[in-house]
């Protein structure tokens, strides 16, 4: 995942920043709480670096980080002391700053006193805002020079920006504080082991609105309401209790990060969808989206129905080279409440995405299945025919069969698949493949696109269609396998590229294939064996490039890192076809790998071998949390619980082969066909409570869409 402008990755944001979220505002600073100018950090709402500077001192003296502890996703506590000027290693001052991210920001800031003496405090808070667009400072390129003015009021500054004909403003209120323009000011006297403490509120806002509405203080009860937001969201998840508590604190840290990377559409409150990715993608992304709320279906089915919905309602319906929009096309990125003009072609939607379209049609087959009223999954076939007439017109512009892409304008994106940097696609001699590109594990997408088509026409008696898809899928199939399999090396080729010579790097694009069906069953085992080989498998997962590849390096993004979504996905794919152990491998490496980040796996990181480096080397620019990052522990554990559902055809199906180092597995309130179900699973025998009226347990797997198919008379999907 990527911006508009990938090719320019992001600069780092120094050791140990801390990142807060809450819908699309996200905060970073450093460990001590600081917010650093020089670097990319900041609060940003709606787009827009609202605070570029805050730093807190006392006596002079900047906080030496102590401990910084998230609490919530939104919600940090943040500890440091200040160094003493006499030279003395101790201070007796403690500082917490305990910080909460919403429409604004909130920060209450205690200082301790464990001298028997009463202190002297000047804590002086200063204020920095430069209202710069995320784009700007993710790609260190601040453009626009604001006309600030600085007024203070009481115990309130308000700092007013305006270029060309935009206004913005932000106030800071601290109580009891001297508030000059620069800064606010507290001369205190903390007593003997006593404590001083007050509150400071950020209230961002456009012109006209009321600062103090933009940020609502805590309630009575001790909550506030973006607590009461994460309540009614626990409410309507699982509760896990795991014998591994390792893994439990995984899969509750992806609970948590999944909550507060959910974003509304301003148009319609009851729509939720999943945002990319903190701190750069607070935004709907369509391939991202789609794949973690793909995999978070066990834990909150809502969230894949509310992005399809968001999606379609911004289908592509004009052909326009600057955002790459085309009829029936689905978007790359969204920004759901602002419009960035500093955006590639000044528009809020771009359209630069290959897979996202037939992501859209397979994801819509996934969410038919979880028992949602059929009205409205009705109300959304439309749009999935919109989209397989994108791939027919637009998808497949030479009508070989194969979907390829290749950018409509100078600044789109070179490559649109989900490797989409600049350098992502290239042959094994390290070359750059040349577009139009047809990716491997798109083509399993349109094959997943068609079947799940095929089996909703059939489900709803136009057999007619049905048929045609199933041609389609079959013609598919069987060209892929021809097209994009190397004999000799046992592996298909990462991607066909403009003179439709095989881009004969070894990738882990093509595990991807396995989880649709795509693949021959005689290329399974060698494709599995490849996945697995020291070259491809760091210890701590599949890397997204091969180490005996021209260009192959650990540390970069798409070309030998370690991605946790791609992996679950590979794992997936090799319990389709019963390679077990091989997924169970994966699964525990990655599983082990968030030991070392508190349970939260990160965007990626770099593909260093385990036996080189015993903890998971970081990518310093790694998004973190991030949606698919988030939703891999779920995919990994519910793959090996092989826990699936048809609702329609009243069944629930489950044949766990979770490793014994796991644990017993139990599991209440998980949502099925608008009820609620207990699972227990010792000693991998799984037993199930409250299945809703009409629906069986199975043990096994859950038909694929393609064995529906033939078992409704069709002739064989291969």
């Amino acid at each position: 995942m990527a911006g508009w402008n990938a090719d320019t990755a992001a600069g780092p944001m120094g050791p140990g920043s801390v990142t807060l979220v809450q819908g699309s505002s996200f905060c970073i600073s450093l460990q001590n709480g600081d917010i650093h100018s020089d670097l990319p950090h900041g609060l940003f709402v709606q787009d827009t670096r609202v605070l570029s500077g805050w730093s807190l001192t006392v006596n002079g003296q900047p906080l030496e980080p102590l401990a910084a502890e998230t609490k919530e996703p939104y919600r940090e506590l943040f500890a440091g002391r200040p160094s003493r000027s006499e030279g003395y290693a101790d201070s007796p001052l403690i500082v917490e700053r305990l910080r909460e991210l919403g429409a604004g920001m909130q920060e209450q800031v205690t200082v301790y006193n464990h001298s028997v003496e009463p202190a002297e405090c000047v804590i002086v808070l200063r204020i920095e805002a430069d209202f710069a667009d995320l784009f700007e400072v993710k790609e260190a390129r601040i453009q626009r020079r604001w006309d600030e003015t600085r007024r203070t009021n009481g115990d309130a500054l308000t700092i007013r920006a305006v270029w060309q004909d935009v206004r913005k403003s932000v106030t800071v209120q601290g109580q009891g504080a001297d508030v000059t323009p620069q800064a606010l000011t507290y001369r205190v006297t903390v007593p003997p082991h006593g404590h001083w403490n007050t509150v400071l509120t950020v209230a961002p806002s456009t012109e006209g609105a009321d600062p103090a509405l933009a940020f609502v203080q805590s309630g009575g009860d001790g909550s506030s309401p973006l607590d009461r937001r994460r309540q009614e969201w626990v409410a309507k998840i699982p509760v896990l209790q795991m014998g591994n508590r390792s893994i439990e604190r995984t899969l509750q840290r992806s609970y948590d990060d999944l909550g507060a990377l959910r974003i509304e559409d301003p148009d319609h409150a009851d729509r939720v969808v999943v945002a990319a990715g903190a701190p750069w993608f607070m935004a709907l992304f369509g391939r991202d989206s789609l794949w973690a709320s793909q995999m978070a279906l066990p834990v909150d089915p809502s969230l894949a129905l509310g992005t399809l919905q968001t999606l379609a309602d911004r289908q592509g319906t004009v052909v326009d080279p600057v955002s790459e929009e085309e009829p029936g096309k689905i978007l790359h990125e969204v920004r759901l409440d602002v419009s960035s003009g500093l955006s590639l072609g000044g528009k809020s939607a771009y359209y630069g995405s290959v897979d996202a379209t037939p992501l859209f049609v397979m994801m819509l087959g996934s969410v038919s299945r979880w028992g949602f009223a059929k009205d409205t999954i009705a109300a959304l076939l439309p749009h999935a025919d919109r989209a397989l007439e994108w791939i027919r017109d637009y998808g497949d512009k030479d009508g070989d069969g194969f979907v390829e892409y290749e950018r409509l304008n100078p600044q789109g994106l070179i490559n649109q698949g989900w490797k989409d940097s600049w350098d992502g696609i290239n042959f094994a001699d390290g070359s750059l493949a040349e577009p139009p590109i047809a990716l491997c594990e798109v083509q399993a997408y349109v094959y997943a696109a068609y079947v799940s088509r095929a089996w909703m026409a059939y489900d709803a008696g136009d057999r007619g269609l049905a048929d045609e898809l199933i041609d389609r899928a079959a013609h598919l199939k069987k060209r892929f396998n021809e097209q994009f399999w190397i004999p000799e090396r046992g592996y298909f080729a990462i991607a066909l590229d403009g003179k439709k010579r095989q881009v004969d790097a070894c990738a882990s694009n093509m595990g991807h294939c396995l989880w649709h069906g795509i693949v021959d069953e005689d290329k399974v085992p060698p494709v599995a064996e490849r996945l697995m080989s020291p070259e491809m498998f760091s210890g701590w997962g599949v890397r997204t490039l091969a180490s005996d590849m021209g260009a192959y390096n650990p540390a970069s993004y798409h070309n030998g890192s370690v991605w946790p979504h791609d992996n679950a996905i590979i794992a997936a794919g090799l319990l389709r076809y019963g390679f077990v152990a091989e997924a169970q491998r994966i699964s525990t490496a990655l599983l082990e790998a968030a030991e070392y980040s508190n349970g939260r796996l990160p965007e990626l990181f770099c593909g260093f071998s385990r036996d080189r480096f015993a903890a998971p080397v970081p990518y310093p620019t790694a998004c973190s949390p991030q949606a698919w990052a988030a939703t891999a522990p779920i995919l990994l554990v519910t793959s090996l619980m092989r826990y699936d559902t048809h609702v329609s055809r009243g069944g629930f199906w489950m044949d766990p082969v979770l490793p014994e180092s796991y644990g017993n597995l139990h599991i209440t309130n998980a949502p099925l066909g608008g009820g609620r179900i207990t699972i227990d699973i010792a000693n991998s025998v799984a037993t199930v409570q409250g299945l809703p009226e009409g629906m069986l347990f199975y043990r096994g797997h859950r038909p694929w869409m393609t064995e529906l198919l033939e078992q409704t008379g069709q002739r064989r999907m291969t």
